[in-house]
């Protein structure tokens, strides 16, 4: 027994003279260049997978790739990561969700068109080379390495990737709070040159809120949803990926609150253009260069912003074939007025919706709004400017639902029967906006449920009385007016003959003098 202890000693003094040995001739960055050698050797030889490195730090600069793996993973490391693996939970700056993303040298795996993939999270120290570096460097080299079959690297490389990039980039815009954009005052620029000034956007009207007929919101809502995911069909089609869309109707009938609606629904950016600060049609056309894609353009009150109702206002008369045509003046110069180079024109607002540069970004929703449509020109009207008109109307039954659902809480199913006929015959009869509705839910949301159904019934009820009231006085008013018209008719009739008997006699008598 000793003897096998000996020999054991002994062999295990050899190796130990042996691995000082090999620390002596070849140091640790030789070993570790040899070490990676045999493993590449080994990869490409013996194995069949392809191994592929995706660092931090490109160079000097940060590797964007990096950037989407890392958010890509976090959509599936949740799900598909397995009980060893651990996660670490990030929260982006200006970002209201939590990102997960792989530990320190751990892995996940996944799926890209059935064929499987596997990512590893690498984290190794930073050696110091002694390289001069113009902005510092983390202590810690982080990259992934992304394991495929070498049978399916022509089917992966480059589809995955794109995809993976398309995905970050959705992720990111889906994590980030919203923004509302102005106009600068005057046309000018903000700090960082920029002529859109922003703040985050936070108006909480979603479609579910929306106090609108429900059919009715399901269609846009399906518009929506077929513009968003439309990149393949315009792309087909020869469009440009856009869409418009003209509300109408009376004050306080929630045109503000379906744009708001719309961009909460979309998850977009909302530019709210004031055309009153917008000087020349050159300063619009920059505005839209300088709005991002997956936005919604608004341009509220349309009618009242500028003076756009006719593209001509002051017809020119048709020249006599005869006659040579007189040249007219530019705009610059002399005698004519300077004004009308420094003021936005319905064609420069034509341009903007639907002209050439129209299409510099993609994704984007352009949004009119107007109280009166019968004074916009027609050709903002068409199809391919506005393409989907939207009319809203005074609250509807449906509507007054929603609304006594938003305010008072009560559902469909918690009325009686008698108040819900007394309801929808009072809300057809009154001819009221869905802002006014509010107000009286408003009043009354401290009542209890019965109570507020109950004083919203009278106060609704009170509205139809007053519109009754109204209607009757309009109608004699108008009845009076046309009672006027015909007695004044039959006032000219009579007089007309004695008029026409004199006019007879007296050319009868200018007849007769002359001869």
């Amino acid at each position: 027994m000793k003897e096998h202890w000996t020999s054991l000693a002994s062999l295990m003094g050899v190796l130990a003279f042996l691995t000082s040995i090999l620390h002596t001739l070849f140091p640790p960055e030789l070993r570790l260049v040899f070490l990676g050698l045999i493993r590449r050797l080994t990869r490409n030889i013996l194995s069949s997978y392809a191994y592929f490195d995706i660092t931090e730090i490109d160079g000097v600069s940060t590797n964007e790739l990096y950037s989407a793996v890392q958010l890509y993973l976090s959509k599936s490391a949740a799900i598909s990561a397995g009980c060893g693996t651990r996660l670490s939970l990030t929260r982006p700056v200006n970002s209201s969700a939590f990102i997960y993303t792989l530990s320190n040298n751990d892995r996940v795996d996944d799926c890209f068109q059935g064929k499987p993939v596997v990512w590893e999270h690498v984290v190794v120290p930073r050696q110091n080379g002694g390289s001069f570096s113009w902005r510092p460097l983390p202590d810690e080299k982080r990259g992934f390495t992304l394991r495929i079959r070498k049978k399916d690297r022509a089917a992966l490389l480059p589809k995955y990737l794109d995809h993976i990039m398309e995905t970050a980039a959705e992720i990111r815009r889906r994590s980030q709070d919203r923004l509302l954009y102005t106009n600068t005052r005057g046309g000018g620029m903000d700090p960082r040159g920029h002529p859109w000034e922003s703040v985050p956007f936070k108006h909480p009207s979603t479609f579910d809120t929306l106090a609108m007929d429900p059919t009715r919101k399901e269609e846009i809502m399906a518009d929506l949803c077929a513009f968003a995911n439309g990149k393949l069909f315009y792309e087909k089609a020869g469009r440009a990926w856009k869409r418009g869309y003209l509300l109408y109707g009376p004050p306080g009938t929630g045109k503000s609150s379906m744009i708001a609606a719309m961009a909460n629904f979309l998850r977009y950016d909302v530019y709210d253009l004031e055309l009153t600060e917008v000087h020349t049609n050159s300063e619009l056309r920059k505005l839209l260069m300088k709005t991002t894609s997956k936005s919604i353009i608004v341009i509220e009150d349309i009618d009242c912003s500028l003076n756009l109702s006719n593209r001509n206002p002051a017809r020119k008369k048709p020249i006599p074939f005869n006659e040579p045509p007189v040249p007219e003046m530019r705009p610059n110069a002399v005698g004519m007025d300077d004004a009308l180079t420094k003021s936005i024109t319905l064609s420069g607002l034509l341009n903007f919706t639907d002209g050439l540069w129209s299409c510099c970004g993609n994704e984007r929703i352009f949004v009119f709004t107007t109280n009166h449509i019968e004074k916009l020109d027609p050709a903002l009207l068409r199809s391919g400017r506005m393409d989907m008109h939207i009319f809203l109307s005074y609250c509807s039954f449906p509507a007054l639902k929603i609304l006594m659902r938003n305010y008072l809480g009560i559902e469909e199913h918690e009325f009686d029967n008698g108040i819900l006929s007394d309801l929808e015959e009072a809300i057809g009869e009154a001819e009221i906006t869905p802002a006014d509705v509010s107000e009286i839910l408003i009043k009354n949301r401290c009542l209890k449920k019965c109570e507020a159904v109950i004083k919203s019934l009278e106060a609704l009820k009170c509205r139809s009385n007053k519109s009754k009231v109204i209607g009757n006085v309009a109608v004699k008013t108008k009845g009076s007016e046309e009672g006027e018209e015909e007695e004044e008719q039959e006032k000219r009739a009579l007089e007309s003959p004695k008029e026409a008997k004199g006019t007879m006699v007296g050319c009868i008598g200018k007849e007769e003098k002359g001869e």
